[in-house]
């Protein structure tokens, strides 16, 4: 929120990191809990990456987005690295909608992510039973190429949110009718690659890494806690 962004997005790989499991697995499911409870305080827009939903039942999914106190989740059609039947996943998206209508579902779709059905067709057939279900966004992890993403833009009647294209500026991503960027678990990888050449720059004497300094990062902190703690 420091440096201007009006919104947050999680990601699992780093939740599951954090906890030492592999991403995937549904083992995020509780510490979710926690950590959207955790950034709720903060001035901002909140979204949660929930994997497919922790659930194959469209309620039980439900019951669990209600229980996150957040704007928005990323939900995707993918279990244990295989697409799912996507008339299962329209259910799910179906159900949170009717549960918690203010919560802003970003479909994801997942042909390119896993190169499984990684056709616009196909993607576009899974991204109309999501728009007829409720969603209100749709995101398509993995599709790069302009000419697919202006395909599937011009053909799905919701905003579509890729991963950030390396090279290209969000206005670049616009310009192919891309509507929401996301950095998936990059900044999470880039702290931890940064952490991991701290350590080993003390071993070895070479130049350190660029760091915040301890006093600006502790004032963030107090101010934080203060926000979290007043009323």
């Amino acid at each position: 929120m420091a440096c201007g962004f009006a919104a947050i997005g999680t990601t699992s790989f780093g939740i599951a990191s954090s906890i030492g499991t592999p991403d995937g697995g549904r083992s995020t499911k509780e510490a979710n809990l926690g950590l959207a409870a955790a950034l709720r305080p903060l001035d901002g827009y909140l979204s949660m990456d929930i994997e497919d939903g922790y659930a194959d039942d469209p309620d039980q999914v439900a019951y669990y987005v209600s229980r996150l106190p957040v704007d928005g989740i990323n939900i995707e059609d993918s279990t244990a690295e295989t697409l799912i039947e996507p008339g299962q996943h329209a259910a799910k998206v179906q159900a949170v909608k009717q549960r918690s209508p203010d919560v802003f579902i970003n479909a994801r779709v997942d042909t390119y992510w896993l190169g499984q059905d990684a056709t616009v067709a196909a993607t576009l057939d899974r991204a109309a039973l999501y728009v007829e279900a409720g969603a209100d966004g749709i995101f398509v992890p993995g599709a790069s190429e302009p000419d697919v993403l202006r395909q599937l833009t011009a053909a799905i009647p919701l905003p579509v949110n890729v991963l950030a294209i390396p090279g290209l500026s969000l206005t670049d991503h616009a310009a192919l009718g891309v509507r929401r960027v996301s950095t998936g678990s990059l900044p999470y990888r880039a702290a931890i690659h940064a952490a991991a050449q701290a350590v080993v720059a003390v071993r070895d004497a070479t130049e350190l890494p660029a760091a915040d300094a301890y006093p600006e990062m502790q004032e963030r902190l107090v101010r934080y806690a203060n926000q979290k703690f007043s009323g």
